[in-house]
């Protein structure tokens, strides 16, 4: 069994439509506009299972990886995903405000400091032996992708909620 080549042409057209949203034209000419890309496994494979859903819901699409697809429409999913898999890296935890829950985290991350809510221990999830996913109160996930890579108090505040 063979793989097709990179530049070979999926059996849809993807297109961003004047609205803004995503419009994908199946093979058989059949439209729909609000395509919407979901992520199988956002953090463990990031570029792999991608499926484009309508805006009703239904998966009209199922990509293996975004590498098969054609410059053009990759970079189309690509800035879609980015929007909507915001996740931003915590580089360094400036304070906490108490070392039980819930209690407010001040960070810098890799798009600027911010502070959340941290409402449980729970809310930290250990994705590996050296990251971390932590959800914030208002919703919004943050990531410690390389816990070695932290400055020494950062990691000694963390290390009281691990």
């Amino acid at each position: 069994m063979t793989t097709p080549p990179i530049s070979a042409s999926p059996a849809f057209q993807l297109e961003r439509h004047a609205s803004g949203q995503l419009l994908l034209v199946a093979a058989n000419g059949e439209q729909h506009l609000g395509v919407v890309p979901v992520r199988a496994f956002p953090i463990a494979a990031p570029d792999e299972g991608i499926s484009l859903i309508s805006s009703e819901g239904h998966e009209l699409v199922w990509l293996e990886r975004l590498s098969e697809l054609p410059l053009p429409q990759r970079s189309l999913l690509e800035e879609e995903l980015a929007l909507r898999d915001f996740v931003p890296e915590i580089t360094r935890l400036i304070s906490v405000s108490s070392f039980g829950t819930p209690s407010t985290w001040a960070v810098e991350t890799d798009r600027g400091d911010t502070s959340f809510v941290l409402k449980g221990e729970e809310d930290i999830r250990r994705l590996s032996r050296q990251s971390l996913l932590i959800a914030a109160g208002h919703g919004v996930h943050f990531s410690v992708k390389d816990m070695g890579a932290l400055d020494r108090a950062s990691r000694r505040l963390l290390e009281r909620f691990l």
